[in-house]
């Protein structure tokens, strides 16, 4: 069964990102299957937007649609305490063994969320693999987004073999350890101990060995590392832009500082970049967070100075 569908066409690589992202305005149409060509993929949406084209699909028989979540590993992450919801979306697929429900933003210095299990296995715990990278996390003790796994191969891709890499806010370390496949360094550092701990941990499953852990306070980090980065990633969406001086210092002339932040507008932050030695500054969507935010990356160029 064939169905004809708006369809947006985008690069393998940031395939999920904008799956997710589609999910989150409901604009993804469940009816079709996302369709590959190539190093492409069309993915149907419910309507006209900008960048679509009319395409035909292989179509998905009807079936009960289940409640809004977000897949982490074997763990379905809902949007509503909803037991019965919890019960359909565990059976749904044989790999999801637990259904949680978020019941705090996240919070603290550690980035942490609270959550309950509202079915199958009492645990916050999965193995979660990511393009050839296996990872183990534990969402009620260290911080982990999936929907950042574009971004991840965006980066990766930008690369040039033997670059320096900190990332400032390493958590389980799923940037360090996709960069570290081009990188000739990686400094990884990160202020939770659980963190640091499940990052050794992934960094020896993945075997990841230019990958430096550090347990540290990223103001802390341009004494101890001894050498400038071609590249710094800065993940902390609500609290990266304090940290900015920091980067500097650690960032050679040319280098790049990838700025993750939330903002209700592309300018939000420029002034205060605007503050450093910049030679240039791009600013690229991510995915909406909220109805008046949405999630962005500042791609900064290092100036002199």
């Amino acid at each position: 069964m064939e169905k004809r569908s708006w369809s947006l066409r985008v690069h393998r690589s940031e395939g999920e990102c904008m799956r997710q992202r589609l999910i989150d305005e409901g604009l993804l149409n469940r009816s079709c299957r996302i369709r590959s060509e190539g190093e492409y993929l069309f993915i149907p949406v419910t309507r006209q937007v900008e960048g679509t084209t009319c395409e035909i699909f292989p179509g998905i028989p009807e079936q009960k649609e289940l409640p809004r979540f977000e897949q982490v590993g074997g763990i379905a992450i809902m949007q509503d305490d909803d037991p019965k919801g919890a019960g359909e979306i565990l059976a749904s697929k044989a790999s999801y063994h637990t259904v949680l429900y978020a019941e705090s933003a996240v919070k603290g210095e550690f980035r942490t969320k609270s959550y309950k299990v509202l079915a199958g296995l009492n645990t916050t715990s999965t193995d979660y693999i990511e393009y050839g990278h296996h990872f183990t996390i534990d969402l009620s003790h260290a911080y982990f987004s999936a929907r950042l796994s574009g971004e991840r191969q965006r980066i990766l891709r930008m690369m040039n073999e033997g670059e320096r890499i900190i990332d400032m806010f390493a958590g389980v370390g799923p940037f360090a350890i996709t960069l570290a496949r081009k990188a000739s360094l990686v400094f990884a550092g990160d202020l939770n101990p659980d963190a640091i701990i499940l990052m050794i941990h992934n960094i020896h499953k993945n075997h990841s060995r230019n990958v430096v852990p550090l347990l540290a306070d990223a103001n802390h980090l341009p004494d101890i590392i001894p050498v400038p980065a071609d590249r710094i990633i800065m993940n902390l969406p609500m609290q990266a832009s304090p940290f900015l001086s920091a980067a500097f210092r650690m960032c050679r002339p040319g280098g790049t500082i990838h700025l993750y932040a939330l903002v209700r507008s592309e300018d939000e932050l420029l002034d205060l970049i605007h503050q450093y030695p910049v030679l240039k500054v791009e600013t690229k969507f991510v995915r909406s967070y909220s109805p008046d935010q949405f999630h962005a990356v500042y791609d900064i160029t290092r100036g002199d100075g």
